[in-house]
């Protein structure tokens, strides 16, 4: 594995650190739960009432604020349907559908130190 090591004497909050930039993308509370869920699903394709019914505890005001911000961030993509009443779908990007891989990677490592506890 080859790590860059910051430089000494060099704030990790002043450089470009690829760490910090992923948790700016993902590190809220409620983003994981919602990509992990989208992911999870049938051809990666949620509507908004089956996320607000399977992110446990997330009020619609803060499922609507991540949900943007998902998409604001390439993650996810909003699909609205002229139905009545409106149907609006989330699917994972192509970018999101390349996070999956590592968030499974951190997955199994989270597993395999809990299992050690």
């Amino acid at each position: 594995m080859n790590v860059k090591p910051l430089p000494k004497g060099e704030n990790i909050y002043e450089t470009q650190c690829p760490i910090l930039y992923a948790m700016t993308l993902i590190g809220q509370k409620w983003k994981l739960p919602i990509l992990w869920y989208i992911a999870d699903a049938e051809n990666q394709t949620l509507r908004y009432r089956e996320l607000e019914r399977k992110v446990v505890g997330i009020t619609a005001t803060m499922l609507t604020k991540c949900l943007r911000e998902l998409e604001a961030d390439k993650l996810i993509s909003r699909t609205q349907h002229n139905t009545i009443p409106p149907t609006v779908e989330y699917s994972l990007t192509e970018r999101g559908r390349t996070l999956i891989p590592a968030l499974e990677s951190v997955y199994k490592w989270a597993e395999d130190q809990m299992a050690v506890e």
